[in-house]
């Protein structure tokens, strides 16, 4: 017997298939009112911020990607960070349409 009956209440108990469940933490859906409430200024503001971003990327046919996509919306008064308009893009999957690498050129050694 341990003498320590607090530490002994939360051990996790073995299940009857063996597997170990942790006793101190409920499953299911999570019941927080965080995960019922509607999503927070940030939230709402980058949902703003994308929707002037794929509109800034569609009148460009494409080819701007985050740093002047970010330019544009400085000009337009939407003020906001680079790396934001770069994260925002990626997570919209919003891509410059950016040109094939060239081929390497390289000298060629003479033949003596």
């Amino acid at each position: 017997m341990n003498t320590y009956p607090f530490i002994e209440a939360r051990k996790p108990q073995v299940t009857a298939s063996g597997g170990r469940v942790n006793a101190s933490r409920p499953s299911g859906p999570p019941t927080t009112p965080a995960a019922t409430a509607p999503p927070g200024p940030h939230a709402v503001r980058n949902a703003e911020l994308t929707k002037q971003i794929t509109a800034v990327h569609q009148r460009s046919r494409g080819t701007y990607g985050a740093p002047r996509a970010h330019a544009v919306l400085q000009r337009e008064g939407a003020g906001c960070g680079r790396r934001r308009v770069a994260r925002l893009m990626r997570r919209a999957g919003i891509a410059d349409d950016t040109a094939p690498p060239l081929p390497t050129r390289t000298r060629q050694p003479a033949l003596t």
